[in-house]
């Protein structure tokens, strides 16, 4: 495993650096001096302050938004959110390798979000999408979704098995905590979820049940969904779930000629027939689970999830909106905020807002390296602190309406961080594939290892 430990000195001359070798003009800034490598460094420290300094004190989670004026729109500022927070743990792991922080700090930072997870609500081993912060207790997201959410929990899990993994072998008190990571990671009841079907359902509520009544089927972000379970040492579903439910007996694959802009997508996207959905779809999942070359009877992982992402790219080229600011400097579209509120951003002539989100293209890097950086100096060098700000980039913005907020999401600003350290050293790829049992899980359900 690389180990890139950069010394406090060496943060404090990069941090000095980006203040000195910028040019101020109005609200742009325009960059001089800063190396590729040396911003990609900056963008993942303040990214990661977002889950370091930003965090809800008392859970040490992940809150589930920020916005720098100081205002919540629902008053939820002690709101923190599990998925974003399981793409949290990974950022810690980050900041330990990188230098950001000790081992010391991130380990007793990580113990208290684990006490945490174990008095917080659960249902079924299950946690709900967003806690109270202070107490632990559920706040419900919507309608009849008042406890169990499978989908944040894989989320959540997939970074506790990184963390896992991270201090498995450490000392005493390292050791202490990798088991109670593993006792919670044990009681999710997966199982349960199926509801007695050949799918897994996304809710469970203690006051209306199984009533929200939301299978989770492919391809979208929650492919990980599936891949826990089929995992688990002590809950496990059958291949056959994933078959049915996920893969839809087969109706997951695409023509074998299916194209957009040129590029080959394997898989078929719930409710985006020809240009794929958000790019968020391409990195939840494969935050820990490693896509280079993985496949299955339904798709090579990495050819699809890179050509995903340069169909997004080759859309902003051609533009058919004439948005300003589109091109191969500035592409990526993905679930933020939006001028109306918040929108599932796509290539489509429909669900195309106008509106660039960072961590689309950011989160990318794995697989379109050159043109994530193409997009990442565009933004610092040409926007500046329109776009970038304490915790990073924010969340999103549009050229064309001159919208610029300051606003950013737990679960936008993770994988920034994390997809950016797996292009750089595959430092969670590694961590979370080395868990004997996802090994196992992965072997179960029929992936292989492409040629």
């Amino acid at each position: 495993m690389l180990r890139q430990y950069l010394s406090s000195g060496y943060i404090l001359v990069l941090l000095l650096g980006f203040s000195c070798n910028v040019k101020q003009s109005g609200n742009q800034a325009i960059s001089d001096t800063i190396s590729n490598d040396s911003l990609m460094t900056l963008v993942q420290y303040r990214t990661f302050q977002y889950f370091w300094e930003g965090a809800e004190p008392i859970s040490g989670l992940a809150r589930e938004r920020y916005h720098v004026d100081g205002e919540y729109p629902q008053n939820d500022k002690h709101i923190v959110t599990s998925g974003g927070s399981g793409f949290g743990l990974m950022a810690i792991l980050t900041g330990i390798e990188r230098g950001f922080i000790t081992r010391a700090e991130g380990f007793d930072r990580l113990q208290r979000i684990v006490t945490f997870l174990e008095t917080a609500d659960r249902f079924h081993g299950v946690w709900p999408h967003w806690w109270n912060g202070e107490t632990g207790e559920t706040k419900a997201f919507s309608q009849k979704d008042d406890g169990g959410d499978l989908v944040e929990t894989a989320f959540m899990v997939q970074g506790l098995l990184t963390v896992r993994q991270y201090f498995k072998d450490g000392n005493e008190e390292e050791q202490a905590l990798a088991k109670r990571i593993d006792t919670l990671w044990r009681e999710v009841d997966w199982d349960f979820y199926r509801n007695g079907k050949d799918e897994l359902l996304w809710h469970w509520s203690p006051n209306y049940g199984f009533e929200k009544n939301h299978p989770i089927r492919g391809f979208d972000e929650c492919m990980i969904v599936y891949i826990l379970a089929a995992s688990s040492p002590t809950h496990p579903i059958s291949p056959e779930v994933y078959h049915s439910g996920w893969a839809r007996n087969g109706g997951i694959k695409n023509d074998a000629d299916h194209e957009a802009f040129g590029y080959h997508l394997p898989l078929k996207h719930n409710g985006s027939v020809q240009n794929g959905g958000p790019l968020f779809w391409i990195h939840y999942s494969f935050l820990g689970l490693d896509p280079r070359n993985l496949e299955d009877q339904y798709a090579n992982y990495w050819e699809h999830n890179t050509n995903h992402a340069l169909i997004h790219r080759a859309w902003a080229i051609e533009n058919p909106l004439n948005y300003k600011g589109y091109g191969a400097h500035s592409w990526g579209l993905t679930s933020s905020y939006s001028i109306k509120g918040y929108a599932g951003h796509a290539p489509t002539e429909t669900r195309d807002k106008g509106v660039i989100s960072p961590t689309a293209a950011l989160g990318s890097f794995p697989y379109t390296p050159e043109y994530s950086m193409e997009a990442m100096r565009y933004w610092y060098d040409s926007l500046g602190d329109k776009v970038f700000g304490k915790y990073g980039f924010y969340d999103a913005f549009s050229e064309t309406e001159e919208w610029f907020p300051q606003r950013y999401l737990a679960i936008d600003q993770g994988p920034i961080v994390v997809m950016m350290e797996n292009h750089r050293s595959g430092l969670l790829w590694d961590l979370f594939m080395s868990s004997p049992e996802i090994q196992e899980g992965l072997q179960k359900l029929g992936f292989r290892k492409a040629l």
